[in-house]
């Protein structure tokens, strides 16, 4: 069994995911949008929960499916049976990658471990994402996003200084395992097939929620362990830089970061405010962080007196760096982004035309592409049991009828 040809980098790599939710499903969604032939395992009386996620069209089609369920063909099985785990491993006996997300000890009581996965494909990539980890006293534990935002110090770092602890608006930690997830299977790819000369061995990664979120806090643990330092809440200042903030306007909002002297001093200029480049308090980055309030506050004294556009257009006759706070109807109205293409538009039975981002990044000579939006239900069953693992139209009404697909 070969994987179906797509186009994009990935063309040729055949992922077995049997994840629900999102860190599993949104690192399968990167590898399907280059090329990637993304076979998605869902439970055949119970689909993924995202499947039901607002926002929804009146037909009661959810937007939010349509996009993490993109290029990737839809079959349902039930994994903890007996002839569902046959098929699985039929499955898995000619993937590149399979992916899951269930609570750890789940897929071994399924009898679809590592050692089984292995037994049956060498060369499989099983990544494993789960809340804590496979290992540890707290392996056994259910996980959400939530609890990784709270346990890995996010929350505690986000927000004002003078409020409660804030939770991102978006599934920032399975987001963010998600990326991790994508980058190491990657990596094992590179060292099973072409580091020096190819192991030609798969291997198990175990991304936890937690631990991608605390890797981007570069410093911190160091900080904490030389000097006892603890980061707190800053709002929208940065606690290394200033300026860095967002600047009411007459109007509105507005971004900026000035922390490179001459960029701030570009910035003093352009404010009518010169006399802050010679104020020792502001003498260099360092200065400004410890007086960063009277600084921002000057800075705003100005913003507020110009609209955003008239803010915006003076700074960058300056050569500061700013931008405008945008909501999703200015970015699809900006024109850099319909320049760049940053947006397609694709052709849905349920939805009809609908418009979704294009592939991050862009490639010269290989680019990702948007095939289709989220599948139906089981929509590609007789395709993958008929087609690929050669299932008769009866062994497959037989395997609806005792509901193991």
């Amino acid at each position: 069994m070969t994987a179906r040809e797509r186009q994009g980098p990935l063309d040729g790599l055949r992922v077995i995911d049997m994840s629900g939710m999102i860190s599993g499903a949104f690192a399968t969604t990167m590898l399907g949008d280059f090329g990637a032939d993304v076979v998605m395992v869902e439970h055949p009386k119970v689909g993924d929960p995202i499947r039901e996620w607002p926002q929804k069209t009146d037909d009661g089609v959810s937007l939010a499916w349509k996009s993490l369920g993109r290029n990737k063909r839809c079959i349902t099985l039930d994994l903890g049976s007996d002839r569902g785990r046959a098929l699985a491993l039929d499955l898995i006996a000619d993937a590149d990658v399979v992916f899951e997300n269930f609570r750890p000890g789940t897929m071994e009581r399924w009898g679809l471990g590592p050692e089984d996965v292995h037994e049956v494909n060498e060369r499989a990539i099983m990544v494993r994402l789960s809340g804590y980890g496979q290992t540890g006293p707290k392996s056994h534990k259910p996980g959400f996003g939530t609890v990784a935002e709270g346990i890995s110090g996010w929350a505690h770092a986000n927000g004002f200084p003078d409020r409660e602890p804030l939770l991102p608006p978006i599934s920032l930690a399975d987001l963010t395992a998600a990326q991790f997830a994508l980058q190491s299977t990657l990596m094992a790819i590179y060292e099973r097939d072409l580091g020096r000369g190819g192991s030609g061995e798969g291997q198990v990664i175990d991304v936890s929620l937690t631990e991608p979120l605390w890797r981007l806090f570069f410093g911190d643990l160091e900080a904490y362990d030389r000097m006892g330092h603890v980061t707190e809440r800053t709002g929208n200042r940065h606690p290394s830089t200033a300026p860095r903030n967002i600047y009411e306007t007459e109007d509105g909002y507005m971004t900026m970061s000035a922390s490179n002297q001459k960029i701030f001093e570009r910035v003093a200029e352009a404010i009518d405010k010169p006399e802050l480049i010679e104020d020792p308090r502001f003498a260099d980055n360092s200065k400004r962080v410890e007086n960063v309030e009277p600084l921002d506050a000057a800075i705003e004294e100005w913003t507020r007196r110009h609209t955003t556009e008239e803010a915006i257009d003076i700074l960058e006759a300056n050569d500061a760096i700013v931008g405008p706070v945008y909501d999703m109807a200015d970015i699809v109205a900006d024109e850099q982004f319909q320049a760049r293409d940053s947006f397609v538009e694709v052709e849905d039975p349920d939805v009809g035309s609908l418009k979704t981002f294009a592939p991050v990044p862009k490639f010269s000579r290989t680019p990702g592409a948007v095939e289709f939006l989220g599948p139906q239900h089981g929509e590609h069953n007789v395709e993958v049991y008929g087609g690929e693992l050669g299932l008769s139209p009866e062994e497959i009404a037989t395997l609806e009828a005792e509901e193991v697909i």
